[in-house]
């Protein structure tokens, strides 16, 4: 294995497949199949999940809502998927921890950075719910945070699109794939990979991102043996 401890990024609309919302068991089935994999040959296994699923408290916020209590509910909505997963995940015998940003003491442990760090040591996938806990910052962010924090030798955003673009190619047949960039070329460009932020957290931190399509089954276990998979920035 090319890394021995990840942090995936998994955003909440890839849990509600063909649905248009929700969860959908077959797609929460089908992540927890690739996680299951991969922590199978001693990979240890972070993971921070979304909500938009459920709810984006951006969006809450454009139609008037304060952003605060917003973004509090969007974070309830990602603890629901953390749930979700680690259900599927304990389904398959694999051991896991939900940690919440907030604290939720009957539901998941609160984040502790070293308990997190000796879950992951024991073999124990643990995923991180509730974003960074406070309000204005993205999952994405929360992703680059956590990974920084447990000393993750990588960051990987799973979507539905096998890298990086230079335009979207389901709206531009015209646009190429990036093998590799840099993050100032990505921040430059405006490329939409991850915000801003969690961008800027990565490339300070010299930790890579590696975006690649995970609803590919066995792309989780290519790009966690360094096979050529998706787009890395770095």
């Amino acid at each position: 294995m090319k890394y021995k401890r990840i942090m995936l990024k998994l955003s909440g609309e890839a849990l509600m497949g063909e649905q248009g919302h929700g969860i959908d068991p077959l797609v929460v089935n089908m992540i927890a199949e690739q996680v299951k994999a991969i922590q199978g040959l001693g990979v240890e296994v972070g993971l921070v999940i979304g909500g938009g699923n459920i709810f984006r408290g951006v969006a809450g916020a454009t139609k008037g809502m304060d952003r605060v209590s917003a973004d509090h509910m969007g974070m309830l909505a990602t603890m629901i998927n953390a749930l979700a997963l680690q259900d599927a995940l304990e389904q398959k015998g694999v051991v896991t921890r939900v940690m919440s940003g907030i604290d939720l003491p009957k539901v998941a442990e609160s984040y502790i950075r070293r308990r997190a760090m000796r879950h992951m040591e024991k073999g124990r996938v643990v995923i991180f719910g509730a974003g960074t806990g406070n309000p204005y910052f993205s999952t994405d962010t929360a992703a680059a945070l956590r990974a920084n924090e447990i000393n993750a030798e990588v960051v990987m955003k799973a979507t539905n699109v096998d890298g990086i673009y230079t335009a979207d190619p389901k709206k531009d047949p015209t646009a190429t794939k990036y093998e590799t960039i840099t993050f100032q070329e990505v921040l430059e460009q405006n490329l939409k990979v991850m915000d801003a932020a969690a961008i800027a957290l990565c490339r300070e931190n010299h930790l890579p991102i590696l975006v690649f399509n995970m609803m590919e089954p066995g792309n989780l276990l290519a790009a966690v043996r360094g096979d050529v998979v998706g787009t890395l920035v770095n």
